[in-house]
């Protein structure tokens, strides 16, 4: 199952999008042997609309075209189900075993993930009940995903 990684912003050159690299390069180059492959991260510009619900809508639009139907969106929301590492290496065990071919996980812009986007998540999930910057979540997404990759793997990177 092809995974990549939908973000509104882009990583600015610095510590945090070198640890975004070094977590993803782990996650790709162990994934394969279970399954998973890394496929790639769509950034794009936050929109310039005057007020926040279009420019949800807009950046909505944007995700939408760069999936296709039978992908599995998961949503990164505060508002989402909180899983421990297990129980998130366990949901993408789900869908890889389910035959699906495709998960992309979607980080929002400063506003957030416009409302009608649940509808067509399969997921969606928090990091804890705070707000975080962008450039954090993705730092936790490309680590969470690694971790999973080793759980589903029996790997001793994860000690619980």
């Amino acid at each position: 199952m092809q995974i990549g990684i939908f973000a509104v912003g882009r990583l600015k050159s610095g510590p945090e999008k070198e640890l975004v690299a070094r977590y993803l390069d782990r996650l790709k180059k162990t994934g394969k042997a279970q399954g998973l492959d890394f496929s790639k991260v769509i950034e794009v510009n936050e929109s310039r609309a005057g007020n926040a619900a279009t420019r949800k809508r807009e950046e909505a639009a944007a995700l939408e075209a760069a999936i296709s139907p039978e992908t599995v969106l998961v949503l990164l929301d505060e508002t989402g189900k909180s899983f421990d590492s297990v129980g998130f290496a366990g949901q993408i065990e789900k869908y890889r075993d389910a035959g699906k071919r495709e998960m992309m996980f979607a980080i929002g812009g400063a506003d957030g993930l416009d409302p009608a986007l649940a509808e067509r998540a399969d997921l969606t999930i928090n990091f804890g009940a705070m707000t975080w910057p962008h450039q954090i979540v993705r730092i936790l997404l490309a680590e969470q995903l690694y971790r999973a990759v080793t759980l589903l793997s029996g790997h001793p990177y994860h000690r619980a």
